[in-house]
């Protein structure tokens, strides 16, 4: 079952999916909609006291122009909007695949669109679809600042943290249990006599690389096991960086007679490593991998439900827009080990 937190009440006044629109900014300034119209769109025939009156007002009711309006005219179509990491990234196809049922089931058309794992394209995209005012928001977090969406969930916009929680702002997120998987994964190895473990895992700004570290540290604690500096490493997920990671650990003195693998892509690039090994060597790596039942040893792994923390994001979103939530609560799912062989190696020496 998910673990369900609850936090502090939404921010005060917030109406999901019902945003300002220029009616209410001529209303709040004293003018026509006509002279909203100009100061929006940088028209000019607006004095500098009326502009002033019409831009405090966009301010205060936190107005953002309608672009999809201005393409098409004949009404509006519920949507929301999807930030992705990485389209590319097999763990998110589910992910988003669930996003996208649950919005067809509301009768809402999803957008969705990728940051990069890059903060200032985050921001952009996720801004450039309050622009074109998607109702909600399902947001995978690239940065650790999400203050920038303040004005637009103030105007409505229903939002959801899904994967990675939101920074510095107070919101809905759903995440997978990162600490507590990324310990049973270790405790695995543990239990089958490796001391030696290495640790090789994501950039430690993100907080899911942070969570698994922290899961892998405390297994080694809850066993007695002292973790030599050596046996980490954090970083990119480029393959030469993880490649020089393992061969590194694999060649010491005391070479790891074990590695766990912070994610999907760096345990692609290690069973290569290990492929080129001339003995064998244990591997545990957090998120499954396509066709990881068919490799010699299988791959044992550390298997989230991306389905399911799309799924329960998406109806998270649709649950704030129909008006049933008041708190912003974090919502934690298990994960599950897959033993398939890779995990069961004994030490090899």
């Amino acid at each position: 079952m998910p673990e369900i937190t609850r936090r502090a009440d939404r921010l005060p006044g917030t109406r999901y999916g019902n945003r300002p629109t220029m009616k209410d900014v001529a209303a709040r300034a004293g003018v026509g909609l006509k002279t909203v119209s100009r100061v929006v769109n940088g028209e000019p025939g607006v004095t500098p006291d009326t502009e002033r009156r019409v831009q405090e007002a966009i301010e205060a009711l936190g107005f953002r122009r309608n672009d999809s309006a201005r393409v098409l005219r004949k009404g509006r179509t519920a949507s929301i909007g999807l930030v992705l990491e990485d389209l590319a990234d097999p763990f998110y196809g589910p992910l988003s695949r669930a996003v996208e049922e649950v919005a067809r089931a509301h009768g809402a058309l999803l957008i969705n669109g990728s940051s990069a794992e890059d903060p200032e394209r985050e921001q952009e995209l996720a801004l450039a679809l309050c622009a074109r005012r998607v109702d909600g928001l399902v947001v995978i977090p690239a940065g650790d600042d999400h203050r920038y969406l303040e004005p637009e969930i103030r105007a409505g916009v229903a939002t959801v943290f899904v994967d990675r929680p939101a920074g510095r702002i107070d919101a809905d997120v759903v995440l997978s249990d990162n600490f507590g998987g990324a310990r049973d994964g270790v405790a695995h190895l543990i239990g089958h006599g490796h001391r030696r473990i290495g640790f090789i895992g994501d950039m430690p700004r993100i907080h899911t690389a942070a969570e698994r570290l922290r899961g892998y540290r405390a297994a080694m604690e809850d066993a007695g096991i002292p973790v030599d500096d050596r046996w980490m490493s954090l970083g990119t997920t480029s393959p030469e960086r993880v490649r020089r990671a393992a061969e590194e650990m694999l060649s010491a003195p005391e070479p790891v007679t074990a590695i766990f693998t912070g994610n999907n892509r760096v345990t692609v690039t290690v069973i290569r490593v290990l492929a080129e090994q001339s003995r064998q060597v244990a591997l545990v790596g957090f998120d499954d991998i396509e066709l990881a039942e068919l490799l010699q040893p299988g791959v044992t792994v550390v298997a989230q439900d991306s389905a399911a923390l799309g799924r329960t994001a998406a109806e998270r979103l649709f649950r704030q827009l129909d008006g049933t939530l008041v708190a912003p609560e974090r919502i934690e799912l298990p994960t599950r080990l897959i033993t398939r062989g890779s995990g069961e190696l004994p030490p090899a020496d």
